[in-house]
């Protein structure tokens, strides 16, 4: 199974997520890794869903702005990237040893700014926000020609072909969802995002 795009699937808290992202061949899945989050998951609760992935890298999610927590979160978890929201944390945080999400609000004034000052620390910039107008599909082409974007919002299986045909963004983002009840899953809207962009 290929995609036309990097996909990363974040916030899973289910062995049954996390099978079906790699058996569709998502890139990357997230883990919440904060404590205080609804979707956090345990240190030794991933371990045990990793034993059953292949093929796909694991994105440790944390909202912290701790420095010395997310170290020792990283003691903790065997993640292969880590996705952060604190851009300030970013120069001593590249020093840990993993490539880095950095995930930024489309709305902040700040924005290109950051793309421009923060390039050099990570792997990608997952933005997110609350609605994709005309006015930031504009300047997205701007900034994804010219950084590593990931589009984390105002996707789906309608939009998602123009969106890759007239924005050279690197990926897009999705979110798991919580298990109907263990083992039982409502699959609709990202099972649709993805078959839409099934390669032979």
């Amino acid at each position: 199974m290929a995609l036309q795009t990097l996909v990363k699937v974040g916030n899973i808290t289910n062995l049954s997520d996390a099978r079906y992202c790699a058996g569709m061949g998502v890139d990357l899945v997230g883990f919440v890794i904060d404590k205080f989050s609804d979707d956090y998951i345990p240190s030794e609760k991933l371990k045990e869903i990793q034993s059953w992935l292949a093929g796909v890298q694991i994105v440790g999610e944390t909202q912290s702005a701790d420095y010395d927590e997310i170290a020792t979160l990283l003691q903790s978890y065997e993640i292969d990237i880590l996705q952060i929201s604190e851009a300030s944390l970013l120069p001593a945080i590249s020093h840990l040893g993993k490539p880095i999400i950095l995930k930024l609000d489309a709305d902040s004034a700040y924005l290109e700014e950051s793309l421009k000052l923060y390039s050099q620390f990570v792997s990608y910039f997952l933005i997110e926000g609350q609605e994709l107008t005309d006015f930031f599909l504009y300047h997205l082409k701007e900034y994804a020609a010219d950084y590593p974007v990931i589009l984390g919002f105002g996707i789906n299986a309608h939009n998602i072909h123009q969106l890759l045909g007239e924005t050279p963004i690197q990926g897009i983002a999705l979110k798991g969802s919580q298990e109907l009840r263990p083992g039982y899953k409502d699959y609709d809207e990202l099972s649709e995002i993805l078959e839409a962009i099934e390669t032979e």
